[in-house]
């Protein structure tokens, strides 16, 4: 099935092409009226909304008349902008304000790598800033979530000499194993990331909260997101590993996985 044309939306103050103002790319289908919850999709790092995983959930909401809302960063897919120009908080803001002006009432939210961190961002602030709004979110789905992700899983990985590229040369240019050409990792995403992180403070999400994580990962490991459950009070959180499974967990039966945890929080059930 083809893709739609995607819509776009102005976030920020300034320009397009503007550091302040970016135009963002989304996908958003209606559902059918009264159809709840929505869900909506973060994607990972270099990653976009018509990926493997995204695509799989956007035809289970269609086949199912749940509304489905999908994005693309700045700088990533088909959202103008350079991927090395782009930070956490401008992704975030991106994140924010799809939420806020393009989706409506109850969602769940997917997010998969650097999305699954995007996605306790949002929820973090929006449950400081806008509870209203913050009520709107009736779960979390994370795929391997790189939470915290430019210092636990960047600046505290990097080599040495790759940390000298970064504070010398201002830019890392990190090899990809997925064919996707090098990360330009830059010293503005890494300092930036720092106003942004989790953290070991307790965090309570209020709501249900579903990992997925492939316990062969090799870019985000499963000790990783047993940091995270340990950061995460209230006991909302249930964890599924992966036994086989590696990053991007977009084999068959990790979608099938997708969509059964997906129904779970949504309180579903289309087994057919």
């Amino acid at each position: 099935m083809a893709e739609a044309e995607p819509q776009f939306l102005q976030v920020g103050a300034g320009a397009p092409g503007d550091a302040s103002g970016r135009r963002i790319a989304y996908l958003a289908d209606p559902g059918k009226p009264g159809k709840t919850p929505g869900v909506m999709w973060l994607s990972g790092l270099k990653s976009e909304m018509t990926s493997t995983k995204a695509s799989v959930l956007a035809a289970w909401a269609a086949e199912h008349g749940h509304p489905c809302t999908r994005f693309d960063y700045s700088g990533h897919g088909q959202s103008p902008g350079q991927f090395e120009d782009g930070t956490i908080g401008a992704w975030l803001e991106e994140a924010l304000a799809v939420f806020k002006q393009i989706t409506q009432g109850p969602q769940i939210l997917v997010g998969s790598s650097m999305g699954g961190y995007i996605a306790l961002l949002v929820l973090r602030a929006l449950m400081r800033d806008a509870p209203a709004e913050a009520a709107r979110i009736k779960g979390l789905l994370l795929i391997a979530p790189a939470w915290d992700m430019t210092e636990r899983l960047m600046w505290a990985r990097f080599s040495e000499s790759a940390k000298r590229d970064i504070l010398e040369k201002g830019v890392f240019q990190r090899p990809s194993k997925y064919g996707d050409g090098d990360y330009a990792i830059s010293r503005r995403l890494i300092e930036e990331g720092r106003n942004h992180l989790i953290g070991d403070a307790p965090f309570d999400p209020g709501r249900p909260i579903h990992v997925l994580h492939g316990l062969l990962d090799p870019d985000v490991p499963w000790e990783h997101t047993l940091d995270l459950v340990a950061h995460l009070s209230g006991d909302h959180v249930q964890v599924s590993a992966v036994p086989d499974g590696e990053h991007r967990l977009s084999r068959p039966e990790d979608l099938d996985l997708m969509i059964r945890a997906l129904e779970g929080l949504a309180g579903v059930s289309y087994a057919k």
